[in-house]
């Protein structure tokens, strides 16, 4: 009989395992991270893991202090012998550096895809940042599924904004901005921009003067540093609409980007709470629990 499941949170994600433990009823184990004074890391796990599933649900924001910890996690497990090892990782790092922009720049996402793949043997994400890898299967060379989360931010704008407007970022959203618009029975508009840097870009918003009296919605996959969002919040404040509301799945806001955005005049910002953060409003829980009883067939 095969053994059940266990699952370990890092990072500080115990709510959200706790969470899911409610619908899977799987072990939540125990692990204890400890790092020395000169920042080495020692891994134990208290649980028994040996011929079990583990499954690790780590989000990557800030990755180079969690990659070390979470392979150790890992290999810590597959030492004691794990008969699986799962990452669920809610945020993927190192998937916007996917070519050579510039001449001797590294492809960092092929490189960390190939590092992941070596100590896990399945991987579940959240809205990964994909623009030129057609898939992660690309540079994974493991089971990966990709969870998208159109139908709950849908589910919050038809509950809390009258008379939207979705707006999206560039023509590379226009895909999932547009289910979200069908999911949410709401139009939806995608902006032009010229990028200028990485804290500099010129926007427009095509046919915006057709809905004078909507609440604009500004939806992107992630709000790093913000720059898009600020300067679209900007513009439409100049064109007196209502307050805008901007919704992103991934709340990194690098630097002072929360602050920024809603000092540019953000009505509200909403987001997933597959990175930690204040704003989170929606929650990804019963996608990922969804998730996993598929990959483990947990009944």
């Amino acid at each position: 009989m095969k053994k059940t499941p266990i699952i370990f949170p890092l990072f500080g994600y115990d709510d959200l395992v706790n969470k899911m433990n409610e619908s899977l009823g799987v072990e939540v184990g125990k692990i204890n991270l400890h790092q020395f004074p000169d920042e080495e890391t020692v891994v134990t796990i208290h649980s028994n893991v040996s011929k079990r599933d583990v499954i690790f649900v780590a989000s990557l924001d800030k990755p180079n202090t969690k990659i070390l910890p979470l392979l150790f996690s890992a290999d810590t497990a597959r030492k004691l012998g794990a008969s699986k090892i799962i990452l669920i990782s809610p945020y993927l790092a190192y998937m916007r550096q996917d070519k050579q922009f510039e001449p001797g720049q590294g492809i960092t996402s092929d490189y960390f895809a190939k590092l992941i793949s070596i100590y896990f043997d399945g991987l579940i994400t959240v809205d990964p940042h994909l623009h030129r890898w057609h898939s992660l299967n690309d540079i994974y060379a493991i089971p990966t599924k990709i969870l998208h989360e159109t139908g709950g931010i849908a589910h919050w704008i038809k509950q809390n904004v009258i008379n939207p407007i979705l707006i999206g970022p560039d023509v590379e959203s226009m895909q999932w901005v547009s289910e979200i618009a069908k999911k949410s029975e709401a139009p939806f508009l995608i902006l032009t921009k010229t990028r200028k840097g990485d804290r500099s870009v010129e926007i427009s918003i095509p046919n915006i003067e057709r809905y004078q009296q909507s609440t604009p919605v500004l939806i992107d996959d992630i709000i790093s540093t913000g720059v898009t969002m600020i300067e679209t919040v900007r513009h439409l404040r100049s064109l007196n609409r209502k307050p805008v509301v901007c919704i992103a799945v991934h709340a990194v806001f690098a630097n002072h980007a929360y602050q920024d955005l809603l000092q540019a005049g953000a009505g509200k910002i909403v987001t997933c709470n597959t990175i930690i953060h204040p704003s989170n409003t929606i929650d990804v829980t019963n996608l990922i629990s969804d998730s996993i009883k598929e990959m483990i067939k947990v009944s």
